[in-house]
């Protein structure tokens, strides 16, 4: 068993990484996607009223309101497969929760790109409202993730991956984690993969 959790700011990453996992035959357990649903299950607009619902869940439930929600469909799809991918943890209580659940088996994964890059690839995916949209721009989404602890979640990374490089570069850093499987370390490729233990 292994579950690989992915944390990182808005732009710098995840979903292409849980996209390289599902081309590996490996499921993916998006914690946007527990948001989207409740989003839409409250009759309000995803696109732009994401954030809102997301902090409404964690004032209503407590702090670990979205990732207790994802462990049911985790061990569900830990029935039929080796490995399972979590996109998108926001906390470091979060955080407490897998590793709680999994132990030695988690391995938490900080995808890292600098703000302007991030910028320019969320603006290209066009899946979010911006601010001239009525949603929220890039430095107010920032803000409000690291509100729920993402600095401290990211400080908590087995293996930190700088997503500045081409597409591929990332994809076969991501390859690597995944073969690698839980208490190891990817081969690192220069300047692009880092673990934080010293």
């Amino acid at each position: 068993m292994h579950v690989i959790g992915t944390v990182g700011l808005p732009g710098s990453g995840k979903g292409e990484a849980a996209t390289v996992a599902r081309e590996h035959g490996i499921p993916v357990v998006t914690m946007g996607d527990v948001v989207r649903q409740e989003t839409t299950d409250r009759g309000l607009d995803p696109t732009k009223d994401h954030g809102k619902v997301a902090q409404a869940l964690r004032d209503e439930n407590g702090p670990t309101a979205i990732a207790e929600r994802s462990l049911p469909m985790i061990e569900d799809r830990l029935e039929d497969h080796d490995t399972v991918l979590v996109d998108g943890i926001r906390s470091d209580t979060e955080v407490d929760v897998f590793e709680e659940r999994f132990g030695e088996a988690f391995t938490l994964v900080s995808i890292e790109a600098p703000f302007e890059l991030r910028a320019e690839r969320i603006d290209a995916r066009g899946r979010d409202a911006g601010e001239s949209d009525g949603g929220e721009g890039l430095a107010a989404r920032d803000e409000r993730e690291r509100g729920f602890g993402m600095d401290d979640a990211m400080d908590r990374a087995d293996v930190v991956v700088e997503n500045t490089d081409a597409l591929e570069a990332f994809h076969e850093r991501v390859e690597a984690i995944i073969r690698e499987g839980p208490g190891s370390e990817p081969e690192p490729t220069p300047d692009s993969v880092s673990n934080t233990d010293p």
